[in-house]
């Protein structure tokens, strides 16, 4: 991981340059005496971890902190015990690390912002799929030059009328020019059927199914010979 060190006393900085060296995973990109400076090398370079001191001239370690807008992992180091309740008041810091350091607390203080930095990759990943999932729920259509967002799972059916197609919702129903087949290519196979050549289903929206028929709400849609077979093969019978 590459990190900072920021400390105003050199003999200190020497003492966290050593034991980083001595972890052995960890490069020290710069240090710092002062928190102005280190500020404005973080506004424009991005670092893993900070070794941050709390008490230095004119800024503080938690005014550096408050500063960034997105800071990096940090791990405290102080001689002052007074702030370890404050210190875990913010999100970014994972450990506070007492003056004198000794090796092994250090290791155990950079596992565990090893082990932030992973979960952290993690849940931005894990967002990043659900917010592509959630745009793959929805589909937005043109009315009178207004985009109009629908999700797509509360759609019950789409029907062809001509040159448009009538989309009909749990709530709302919606007249967009537009084709069957295109909207069915932007509907999820998994769970829409085109049954009819005027019609595409949902098929969690069946209430019954009858002869050649399907009922949908109060809607009673006619299926085709040929769709029959694809339909039946895609519900879950018993």
């Amino acid at each position: 991981m590459n990190c900072l060190i920021i400390d105003d006393e050199s003999a200190a900085r020497a003492i966290v340059s050593q034991l980083c060296k001595s972890e052995g995973s960890l490069n020290v990109i710069e240090e710092f005496s002062n928190a102005i400076q280190a500020i404005k090398y973080l506004n424009q370079h991005e670092v893993d971890l900070i070794f941050l001191d709390i008490h230095m001239p004119d800024f503080t370690g938690f005014d550096l902190i408050q500063t960034l807008k997105n800071p990096p992992r940090v791990i405290l180091t102080t001689s002052d015990k007074q702030f370890a309740i404050d210190a875990f008041e913010y999100d970014c810091i994972v450990d506070y690390l007492v003056k004198p350091i000794e090796l092994p607390r250090f290791i155990k203080a950079v596992e565990k912002a090893r082990k932030f930095k992973s979960t952290a990759k993690v849940e931005e990943e894990t967002k990043a799929t659900q917010e592509a999932k959630e745009e793959d729920q929805q589909l937005y259509i043109n009315i009178d030059r207004r985009l109009i967002k629908i999700e797509i799972p509360s759609i019950n059916l789409v029907e062809a009328k001509g040159d448009y197609i009538l989309i009909k919702t749990k709530e709302k129903n919606y007249t967009v020019h537009s084709t069957l087949k295109k909207i069915e290519e932007k509907l999820p196979n998994e769970l829409f059927l085109k049954v009819h050549r005027s019609y595409v289903i949902n098929l969690k929206r069946i209430i019954d199914i009858e002869d050649n028929s399907v009922l949908i709400g109060k809607d009673v849609i006619p299926v085709s010979r040929s769709n029959r077979p694809e339909l039946m093969k895609r519900l879950n019978l018993l």
